[in-house]
């Protein structure tokens, strides 16, 4: 076994089997590049050491990274759950785990002379880290709380601007397509008019990849304002919309220079879309499945 693995399993060990947390995440750095924009000053310390230097970390104690980046104890593992992490171990297991198992076309960015076979290998691995990522931060009892949600609203209303409008769309036609009442807005104008008419009887999605795109946030806050229930798919770190949103859905895409929040990002959102329609159509089975195959009997005279 290569010193590398002995760590890991060692530093596995030392967590008691009743300890929450003692699983290792797969993305501990990715993570703190997506919360790094949102850190306060000396949570950014501690970022900037763990980055430069993330297999020091796996044989350090927090009294030493605490000593090192001229921050309290207490701040470094406020900083580790800001991650999703249950502490500091899990933050060196999970940087211990990446050292010895290193993937490295994660967040390759597109280069000028890359060739055809090269430029599909780094967009599919893109995707299929993002779709890896993003289970990793999927939260399974905040999509409990959202299939509540939706399942006792009487109307549904999605919110969806620019690259996220189409999943906006698609979420529409899925739930129309499993008998609930949805309607899709796309308009920032008629967005905000919509939302401000919403009540306490109306539940809304919003899709929003940075969760700081100004009519989608202004959209939630007034459906928030109106009494309705909102729930928000947004990417993993803290922003704006995340204060309107009673349940937020996270998915983790990285994006590069070439890859903007139009590629990993909708992969990453559609899949938590089908996710959830999925929860739905199991929590009332009978209905969805009487409902899908009567759409699909109405859908029977579009096709020869």
């Amino acid at each position: 076994m290569s010193s590398g693995r002995q760590l890991v399993k060692g530093l596995a060990l030392k967590l008691s089997p009743d300890s929450p947390g003692r699983e290792p995440v797969d993305n501990a750095l990715t993570r703190i590049q997506l919360a790094y924009p949102a850190l306060a000053r000396g949570a950014r310390r501690i970022a900037d050491y763990v980055l430069a230097q993330p297999h020091r970390i796996v044989s350090m104690s927090i009294t030493e990274l605490s000593e090192a980046t001229g921050a309290s104890e207490g701040s470094v593992i406020n900083f580790c759950r800001r991650l999703g992490l249950s502490g500091f171990q899990q933050l060196k297991l999970s940087l211990a785990q990446e050292s010895v198992r290193p993937v490295h076309f994660i967040h390759e960015d597109l280069e000028r002379d890359d060739d055809l076979d090269t430029v599909c290998r780094k967009i599919f691995h893109s995707g299929i880290q993002a779709l890896r990522d993003s289970l990793s931060v999927l939260d399974v009892k905040q999509l409990s709380r959202a299939v509540d949600i939706f399942r006792t609203a009487k109307r549904i209303e999605i919110y969806g601007i620019g690259s996220a409008a189409p999943i906006a769309e698609d979420a529409h036609y899925r739930m129309l397509r499993i008998g609930l009442d949805a309607k899709v807005v796309i308009d920032s104008h008629v967005q905000a008019i919509s939302a401000s008419r919403t009540g306490p009887d109306v539940a809304v999605l919003t899709v929003t990849h940075s969760g700081a795109t100004h009519e989608t946030v202004a959209a939630t806050r007034l459906a928030r304002e109106a009494g309705a229930r909102t729930v928000v798919i947004t990417n993993f770190a803290r922003s704006p919309i995340q204060a309107y949103a009673e349940v937020v859905l996270f998915t983790m895409a990285r994006e590069t220079l070439f890859r903007t929040e139009a590629m990993t990002s909708r992969i990453a959102q559609l899949c938590v879309v089908d996710a959830l329609i999925a929860a739905l159509a199991l929590a009332d089975y009978d209905r969805s499945t009487a409902t899908l195959k009567q759409t699909f009997e109405t859908l029977s005279i579009k096709r020869f």
